[in-house]
């Protein structure tokens, strides 16, 4: 098995609100645009599809059991952007031999930013 990319799709009923958040608060790229399904770059072999649940088979989790954790150079740094940003980070905090903080979107999904 050759995996290329990893897609991670998150099926929202408060579509419009959880697309604005990645793409105009997180500044997400947008790469594809179904007019009911967003697919987002996080890297350059990792993407975050937002899918309308009112428009799909599958429904929300509510945010439930989600959490999308990523890696970044500079936790302090990047969690002043988002203060900067009117965004709502927790504090950073020590876990698991890193530092740590969490975002939430405006579905429930748990955001874990560490370094």
């Amino acid at each position: 098995m050759n995996i290329i990319t990893s897609n991670t799709i998150l099926y929202c009923n408060r579509w419009k609100e959880t697309v604005a958040f990645y793409v105009l608060d997180l500044k997400l790229m947008v790469l594809l645009d179904k007019k009911w399904f967003v697919e987002l770059k996080l890297t350059d072999s990792a993407r975050l599809s937002i899918a309308d649940a009112a428009k799909s088979s599958i429904k929300s989790s509510n945010g439930r059991g989600i959490t999308i954790s990523m890696a970044v150079d500079d936790i302090k740094q990047t969690r002043l952007t988002l203060l900067k940003r009117k965004l709502a980070p927790t504090n950073i905090k020590s876990c698991w031999g890193s530092s740590v903080f969490y975002l939430y979107d405006p579905e429930g999904n748990r955001l874990e930013f560490w370094s």
